[in-house]
């Protein structure tokens, strides 16, 4: 019985690693309009995200997160808020929105739109395990 209760004791020790611990993981699929995230390879959240509306494009390939912004305005989309912006390929970064009903559906200039909560969420864990650590795939 007591090695029982120290299998159990382990088990439980191993469930409760700290998402804060490693490499982050976020796979945007275009076509589902969905972000599942991952930390040290296991999937900790599934968020719909809004990617680029008909005429513009969010581009698609693996990269590592370049630059992160606490609070940024687009200087070229009438300096609309980007809040906790993870920039991933140049101007395009990974951010909250005010226009959550349009999550699930394409409806921005080609960054990734999250909702503000889900935004921040992201962004502090690209901040704890590092830039070098996070990579973000955008696929069709």
């Amino acid at each position: 019985m007591k090695l029982f209760a120290i299998a159990i004791a382990l088990g439980a020790s191993l469930l409760a690693v700290p998402a804060t611990a490693g490499s982050v993981v976020a796979r945007i699929d275009i076509s589902a309009q969905r972000m599942d995230v991952f930390v040290d390879g296991w999937r900790q959240y599934t968020w719909p995200v809004s990617t680029a509306r008909p005429g513009y494009r969010t581009p698609t390939g693996a990269f590592r997160a370049q630059r992160l912004e606490k609070t940024w305005f687009s200087r070229k989309y009438d300096n609309s808020p980007m809040p906790n912006s993870v920039f991933f390929y140049g101007g395009f970064a990974i951010h909250g929105t005010a226009y959550v009903g349009r999550l699930g559906t394409p409806a921005s200039h080609g960054c990734v739109r999250l909702h503000p909560t889900n935004a921040a969420t992201l962004f502090s864990l690209v901040r704890a395990n590092g830039m070098a650590s996070t990579e973000i795939i955008v696929s069709n």
